[in-house]
């Protein structure tokens, strides 16, 4: 289970430069213009072995004071809710401010681990003006520079030594499935369909449904629990808003989960929002099976399904081996299709292939076309088995490891693929020295 370390603060303390420092991608436009941050903003993480997932809650915030005041109040409750534990980031340059008292004020009765960092403190008079920050009575704080990466090092350490071991697996293994996708494309409903109850109210409105909610699920001969992303506690008044924090509830729920369910209005598309959530859940190696709801309102003569696949598989490039299923909530078509598949891709995750059969399988074909000679070189792959991890990791062994270029690793996936179904499962592959 990840852990999940939620950034707060006002605008341009900086907390984009450094969520990009700890992701090491430059995933934020950053730029010194009030609320500029235009991103989504989650990524992995890890620090002395531990990975965690960092949430940098400065989604979109325009406009005037009290539109921020109102908006920094709802990421810091965003993120009480939702992390594990907290880092809150302060300006040496413009001291305390009323906001930042705020913010301190809901931190204090929090009851997870709160760190505050003073960031721009490049030299030591400014260290010295990081004393006046006691005053928001969090305690000790930390001093940064998230330009250079100053200071970092510290604070991840305390962050680590903070966040609470994830308790081990349940007793009983039931496979997990989220069921994720943006507002109004028919979660709700599906799960609905499923269930086959109205244990939860289905209005029109983006975001009306409560809380993230676990069911255990046992229909069609499966047994599995069902996640629920739900989402907003909060009615929030921007629409914008809402699809923020929906994609934000989404990251606990694909954290915890062996497979998303990635539901799609197809009357909208494979769009922007949906691709951050497929990717997170790439990312995160999780299984996934696509799920496009309202087929039935898709004007059939412009668009086929397999032309709307085609596109999908365009946009989810290299990952293109994930099942697409075409699902109608209203009209209950194709639900049990949907679990059947969600079952398949989750057994596909947990799939051990022998050692044995690995290498005798793979090394004739890489023998018939080995890695390119790089420098004059030959790479020699001798050796192959699967890592004992909970989805589907191969370790390569070789003599020179350092030349195998991704292309080649990628054919060596692709070959995986083909002899062997990982259909909806992200696969590594490692180059391994003999």
């Amino acid at each position: 289970m990840g852990n999940i370390v939620a950034v707060v603060g006002r605008p341009n303390v900086g907390k984009s430069t450094f969520f990009n420092r700890l992701i090491q991608r430059r995933e934020a436009i950053v730029d010194a213009v009030s609320g500029v941050t235009r991103d989504r903003h989650y990524g992995k993480t890890d620090w002395n072995g531990r990975e965690f997932s960092v949430i940098d809650t400065g989604g979109y915030v325009v406009g005037s004071d009290d539109v921020f005041e109102a908006e920094i109040d709802k990421q810091v409750e965003l993120a009480i809710d939702e992390a594990d534990a907290i880092i809150f980031m302060v300006d040496v340059e413009t001291g305390v401010t009323g906001m930042d008292e705020d913010v301190a004020n809901l931190l204090r009765k929090v009851n997870k681990p709160v760190f505050l960092v003073v960031n721009k403190v490049d030299n030591n008079k400014r260290a010295a003006d990081a004393v006046e920050f006691y005053a928001l009575g969090l305690g000790e704080y930390f001093t940064i520079a998230s330009i250079n990466g100053s200071g970092t090092g510290d604070l991840l350490d305390a962050v680590v030594e903070a966040l609470p071991e994830k308790e081990e697996v349940d007793e009983e293994e039931l496979p997990r499935f989220a069921v994720v996708g943006r507002p109004n494309a028919g979660k709700s409903s599906f799960i609905n369909a499923l269930i086959g109850e109205e244990r939860y109210i289905v209005t029109d409105i983006a975001g009306t449904t409560r809380d993230s909610i676990d069911t255990k699920y046992n229909r069609f001969g499966f047994e599995f629990n069902l996640v629920d992303t739900a989402g907003i506690r909060r009615k929030a008044k921007v629409k914008e808003d809402l699809e923020f924090y929906s994609v934000m509830r989404s990251v606990r729920a694909i954290e915890h989960c062996d497979v998303c369910l990635l539901v799609l209005d197809a009357t909208r598309g494979f769009d922007g929002q949906v691709q951050n959530i497929f990717w997170l859940a790439e990312r995160n190696r999780k299984g996934i099976v696509i799920l496009v709801n309202k087929w039935d309102l898709v004007e059939k003569e412009t668009k086929t399904a397999k032309e709307f696949e085609k596109h999908i598989r365009q946009e989810i490039a290299p990952f293109t081996d994930v099942p697409i299923v075409f699902i109608s909530v209203l009209n209950k078509q194709r639900i049990f299709k949907a679990i059947e598949t969600a079952v398949d891709v989750y057994k596909n995750r947990t799939k051990r292939i022998k050692t044995s059969v690995l290498n005798d399988t793979l090394l004739p074909v890489i023998e018939h076309q080995p890695p390119p000679a790089y420098k004059g070189k030959f790479v020699k792959i001798k050796y192959i088995m699967q890592l004992p991890t909970p989805q589907p990791q191969f370790a390569f062994f070789c003599n020179l490891p350092q030349y195998v270029k991704e292309p080649y690793k990628r054919f060596l996936e692709n070959q995986l693929r083909d002899r062997f179904d990982f259909s909806g499962v992200p696969v590594s592959v490692y180059m391994r020295k003999k």
